[in-house]
């Protein structure tokens, strides 16, 4: 099945993520809070959902359709009275907040269909819960997150992370890897296509039609002309260079700790960051639980909250965590399917 049934309202695919944490409540809570606006279709177990959604709200209805249903025949219909599960079954009992490694190939298998259903076109986007890398792991399955595995599912050579809080969007050069490994990793090819993927996706997936970026330098005070170290001299200055002359409007190096104030940021539509934790405990700081992940350079669109499983509020109860975030990566995936979903062939 290559296709959808035409709807009014965009079809966003919101993979549930891990069991025993807080991502099947914030999930069934923004699909039925949205639910007038957008079509949003959870994947995970029917059964074990809807337990849920009884649990949150005896009101909350939802309508349980096989992958192998959707595969033939498409999507049902929607309605603002339900929200529809694309079943995915669960091999083993959950507890709030306790992971289970026999639930590991469950979360990766709905994660899966929400790729699925992207590629082959019966939703637009998708959204992602979050799940536990550590459990897929001890399951014996090498798995560094969300973003690496989209990538290789798609067959995408590079990917960028980015989180994004309002207008205050940070990038990402490297993600998840050691800080020791961090300088090594940047490579003039590598900080090349990392921008050229930042100004095409801004253009074409946020509808920006000329994009100013900012990239931030790896040492302190950017280098200091070479006297803190040379990666500024040897790699990201001549690739700055060698982007503007192509017509990019891209600015820097700047030195970190002076980059994430009004003056630099009013006028910026990304900040590039050259490691995970210089750029995102300032976005975190103003806007934690309202953040929006989006991965860029993927064939389809993914965004995702911007915090963990929380196994703690979990484990705590239903009613105590906050979805939020997963309010807002819904609606601006929204936002991004209804801006150009041609141009996301690159």
């Amino acid at each position: 099945m290559t296709g959808r049934k035409t709807e009014l309202r965009p079809i966003i695919a919101l993979s549930c993520g891990e069991p025993a944490g807080i991502g099947p409540e914030i999930a069934i809570r923004t699909a039925w809070q949205l639910r007038s606006d957008i079509n949003c279709v959870l994947i995970g177990d029917a059964a074990f959902l809807a337990m849920t959604a009884a649990a949150i709200d005896p009101a909350i209805s939802l309508a349980a359709v096989s992958v192998e249903a959707v595969r033939n025949d498409g999507l049902p219909m929607f309605g603002e009275a339900r929200v529809v599960v694309v079943d995915c079954p669960m091999p083993c009992h959950v507890v709030p907040g306790t992971l289970n490694v026999g639930n590991a190939c469950y979360v990766l298998n709905c994660l899966d269909i929400a790729i699925e259903s992207a590629v082959q076109g019966w939703s637009e986007a998708i959204v992602t819960a979050p799940l536990q890398k550590s459990i897929i792991n001890d399951a014996g399955i090498a798995f560094t997150g969300h973003t690496e595995y989209l990538a290789d599912k798609t067959g995408t050579p590079r990917v960028v992370m980015m989180l994004a809080a309002g207008t205050l969007r940070v990038a990402l050069a490297t993600t998840h890897l050691p800080l020791k490994e961090v300088a090594a990793a940047l490579t003039y090819e590598r900080l090349s296509e990392i921008l050229r993927i930042i100004d095409h996706d801004l253009r074409f997936k946020f509808g920006l039609p000329k994009p100013r970026i900012l990239v931030a330098g790896l040492n302190p005070h950017a280098g200091e002309n070479g006297y803190l170290g040379r990666e500024e001299i040897d790699v990201i200055t001549p690739v700055i260079e060698a982007q503007r002359h192509s017509g990019m409007d891209v600015r820097g190096p700047f030195p970190a700790d002076t980059l994430f104030q009004p003056k630099y940021l009013r006028d910026a539509d990304c900040v590039l960051a050259m490691y995970h934790d210089q750029g995102l405990p300032v976005l975190k700081f103003a806007s934690f639980g309202r953040g929006v992940n989006i991965t860029l350079g993927l064939p389809i669109i993914r965004t995702s909250v911007d915090h963990g499983t929380a196994l703690d509020l979990a484990a705590a109860g239903l009613g105590n965590a906050d979805h939020g975030s997963m309010v807002e990566a819904v609606t601006l995936a929204a936002q991004m399917a209804q801006m150009a979903p041609a141009a996301l062939i690159r």
